[in-house]
């Protein structure tokens, strides 16, 4: 607490969550799109590890280029398509699920 008060963030206070502090700081939204982002991306990873797929390889199956795929994987590049991850998806025997909860 004592280093917050010293930063000057005087909104913040014991028994705030940590979501309250990130949209205090207005990045909310950027955290909760990068961490979605991440999850996806690490799970693309896991199920090209064990179907022993380098990057080259998956980028030919996606029908895209390595440049393409790493901006996939990459979990600060939040403006990945639905149809890339699709892709991304069908190209390791997977399915892409999403809903609003």
């Amino acid at each position: 607490m004592g280093d917050l008060q010293m930063k000057g963030e005087a909104n913040w206070r014991i028994g705030s969550s940590f979501d309250d502090l990130l949209a205090e700081q207005g990045i909310l939204e950027e955290t909760e799109a990068q961490a979605i982002k991440q999850i996806l991306a690490d799970q693309i990873i896991a199920a090209m590890e064990k179907d022993r797929l380098t990057k080259a390889a998956m980028a030919v199956r996606m029908h895209t280029s390595r440049l393409a795929l790493d901006r996939l994987l990459d979990p600060t590049n939040t403006s990945v398509t639905l149809h890339t991850l699709q892709r991304a998806a069908l190209a390791v025997g997977r399915q892409l699920r999403m809903e609003l909860v």
